[in-house]
């Protein structure tokens, strides 16, 4: 294993702000711009951590990251490679310049995999080499817009579309570029724009379905009486539904059917509970563009929480996650953090990582804030809180798939 590198991802976003899949590389220095890619023995080493910890389950064989694809950077030596035979292919995207398809040992490789359902993505596609069917070989094409004009360029590669490839923008720095390429159906790599606000989200503030879960959040805080919780959770039936829905959730493993609201707030207990209604509190949401920024929540908030399992302890952990739950609750209800915590009692750790990222919570939440990015920051912090890349890699792959049996 390497153990200098860092995992980094970027999300790919359908045209309406879904996560589609994500882009797993290793971190490249920032400093390096003009830097060739990523040696194949690194890249052959990511295949292989990615293929050893998002593969499980009872036998071995599920994909833990349910019905997302990874995006992996490849170069025609890894097309033999063992561990893709790991990887199940219709979820496994190799990416590959296109130009490396003029070699026609590359080209055989190619027709072998996407043969076996494995999918290829071309990046630096100018036009299809001649004579081939383009269809066979790929199933992405990576369309990088430059910023001349997008629209122009959107509309040349949505003629491309119509041989049934899936065209995929990149880099997509504005939402104005984002719109013009969600409008002709192209997904787009987003890079970090999903952290930044869109402009015109008028949604402002807590709605109701939310101003219950903070009311919740707050007696569960205090100990309140079960059966007092139990009534407030009664006034939204959709509330009851999916405290019912995920106490019966394989991720929950409650051993048997649990059909009442006491019955489900007794097996939970206090502290799972805050947890649900953390997660519950965000996807309440109703600003326009929640569905990428739930789930960059709940893998940031997961992460920093394993990350700090081991130092804190599991308590102290838990109050990590709520951090990073509530990282980017801010943009999802269109409000300051300052704002979002007159509406909320936190906790003073809490307080202090969302505010400054700083006290005994905040390094963790900015480390898996860092992982986000392709961010020098990774490494300082690591060594800070004394984690090896190793670690913090595993958690990142384990924090991606526990969002992800989250979210069903």
């Amino acid at each position: 294993m390497h153990h200098t590198h860092f995992l980094v991802r970027e999300p790919l976003l359908d045209p309406q702000q879904r996560v589609v899949g994500y882009e797993l590389s290793w971190q490249q220095p920032v400093q390096a711009s003009g830097a060739s890619a990523a040696p194949v023995v690194a890249l052959e080493s990511l295949l292989n951590f990615v293929a050893s910890h998002v593969i499980g389950g009872e036998d071995g064989e599920t994909w833990l990251l349910l019905d997302k694809i990874l995006f992996l950077e490849a170069v025609p030596d890894m097309l033999s490679a063992d561990a893709l035979h790991r990887m199940p292919p219709a979820r496994t995207v190799l990416s590959l310049p296109a130009a490396t398809l003029a070699n026609p040992d590359t080209l055989q490789a190619v027709h072998a995999l996407r043969a076996g359902g494995v999918g290829i993505l071309l990046r630096n596609f100018a036009r299809a080499p001649a004579g081939l069917r383009l269809a066979s070989l790929a199933s992405f094409v990576e369309v990088r817009f430059s910023g001349a004009n997008v629209a122009t360029q959107a509309r040349a590669y949505a003629a491309l579309k119509q041989s049934g490839l899936t065209m995929v923008a990149r880099p997509v720095s504005n939402w104005a570029d984002f719109d013009a390429c969600a409008a002709l159906g192209l997904n787009a790599f987003v890079g970090k724009l999903h952290l930044t606000p869109r402009p015109g989200n008028t949604a402002r503030g807590i709605n109701p379905a939310q101003a219950i879960i903070l009311q919740l959040m707050q007696m569960v805080k205090e100990n309140a009486d079960l059966a007092q919780i139990e009534a407030v959770l009664k006034r939204d039936p959709t509330l009851s539904y999916k405290l019912l829905r995920f106490i019966n959730s394989a991720g929950f493993g409650a051993a048997r059917e649990v059909q009442s609201m006491r019955q489900a707030l007794t097996l939970l207990g206090y502290a799972p509970l805050q947890r649900w209604l953390t997660l519950l509190l965000a996807t309440a949401s109703t600003t326009g563009y929640s569905p990428v920024l739930l789930e960059t929540a709940v893998v940031r908030g997961r992460l920093a929480e394993l990350l700090a399992r081991d130092t804190l302890g599991k308590s102290e952990a838990e109050q990590v996650f709520v951090a990073g739950m509530f990282s980017l609750l801010d943009r999802l209800l269109g409000m300051t953090m300052a704002e979002v915590l007159e509406t909320i009692q936190l906790p003073e750790g809490v307080v202090e990582a969302l505010l400054t990222r700083s006290g005994r919570y905040g390094p963790y939440l900015a480390l898996a804030e860092a992982c986000e990015l392709n961010s020098d920051l990774v490494a300082a912090l690591a060594i800070a809180l004394k984690l090896h890349p190793e670690e913090i890699n595993q958690a990142h792959l384990q924090a991606l798939a526990w969002a992800q049996q989250m979210a069903v």
